[in-house]
């Protein structure tokens, strides 16, 4: 996941100095708002004199065009239009650069999967646009999830509220790119806060509910019709590399994975017959509770001695809920 730095939520030190201390540290994008404010081209292009950083601007005005000539001038890399404030609006060229569309949380996900057909990317506004340091509403990971079910090439950019925590839920749901403003600039060094956005994980507010996979984005096969060609398509559908079981009444019976395919395999290779749901079936897989914290869950995670790709998710009464996949943290940091 690639990180563009919120310029303007630093107020200490000079432009030139800012830009300097965020190249030294390796950030990829700089994050420019522009509210409906010409000026802030004079800080883009001095920008320019000293950095060939990205630039990532996000132009709120109900009128964009009369900034086309200084976005194509300045060879701005990335343009977000803010949805709820162009009044029927509708970009259709102009620009030779990234144009991306955003919205605030209140705005409806048909409403984003309608425009985003017509944008490069898509950026999810997650705090009240303009108040710096507010808190990552929850309801956006499920938003992102379902904008990524639909669309799953669309990248996924995300502004307000991003700390060591939500940057860990944000990768492992695959967002791209994350806008952050003042968890890089208070409390502690830069290149520790950007370590932490990385790689780290902090203190909780968020469960493993929050951000998970929910029942209708998960493999599940029932005791009902349960068949190898069954279990083998529902791996195949979903894409995770395995799938769980549950009886009649959605209680965890265990996983079948690919591995676990690939054994019963083996054992009955001399007469393939013999193989079995039953015989693939691991029934103490590791899993996680639905209402652990996203630091237990990872604690979790530390001790176990052999690689995690996925964990079930279940209910206290051991009802499946859900599943986490961590494919994305992978990807993310490519």
């Amino acid at each position: 996941m690639k990180i563009s730095a919120s310029v303007y939520s630093n107020s200490n030190g000079s432009l030139q100095d800012l830009v300097a201390n965020l190249d030294q540290h390796g950030i990829d994008f700089f994050h420019i708002d522009c509210n409906d404010d010409p000026s802030v081209f004079d800080d883009i292009e001095e920008i320019r004199k000293y950095s060939d950083t990205p630039i990532d601007l996000h132009l709120i005005t109900s009128d964009p065009e009369p900034y086309f000539e200084a976005i194509n001038r300045l060879d701005i890399e990335m343009v977000t239009l803010q949805y709820e404030v162009l009044e029927g609006y509708q970009y259709r060229g102009g620009l030779s650069t990234k144009m991306g569309i955003a919205v605030v949380t209140d705005t409806e996900i048909e409403t984003i999967e309608k425009e985003a057909e017509h944008y490069d990317f898509v950026l999810m506004m997650a705090t009240t646009p303009g108040q710096s340091g507010g808190a990552f509403n929850k309801i956006n990971f499920k938003k992102i999830r379902q904008f990524k079910r639909d669309f799953p090439s669309k990248p996924i950019h995300v502004d307000g509220g991003v700390n060591a925590e939500v940057s860990f839920i944000l990768r492992n749901i695959g967002v791209d790119v994350s806008v952050v403003g003042s968890y890089l600039f208070k409390d502690m060094p830069l290149g520790a806060a950007l370590l932490n956005l990385k790689t780290h994980d902090i203190d909780s507010h968020y469960v493993v509910s929050d951000f998970m996979r929910d029942r209708a984005m998960a493999p599940i096969v029932g005791p009902e019709g349960r068949t190898i060609k069954k279990v083998i398509e529902t791996i195949e559908d979903y894409k995770l590399g395995f799938t769980m079981l549950e009886d009649e009444g959605q209680k965890f019976e265990g996983i079948v994975s690919n591995a676990d395919l690939r054994r019963e395999l083996l054992r009955n290779l001399d007469d393939p017959s013999k193989m079995s749901v039953s015989g693939m079936i691991n029934t103490s897989p590791v899993f996680v509770e639905s209402e652990t914290t996203v630091s237990d869950m990872l604690t979790q995670l530390k001790g176990i001695d052999f690689p995690v790709n996925y964990l079930p998710v279940l209910s206290k009464e051991h009802e499946v809920v859900g599943v986490i996949s961590f494919l994305n943290l992978v990807k993310g940091e490519l």
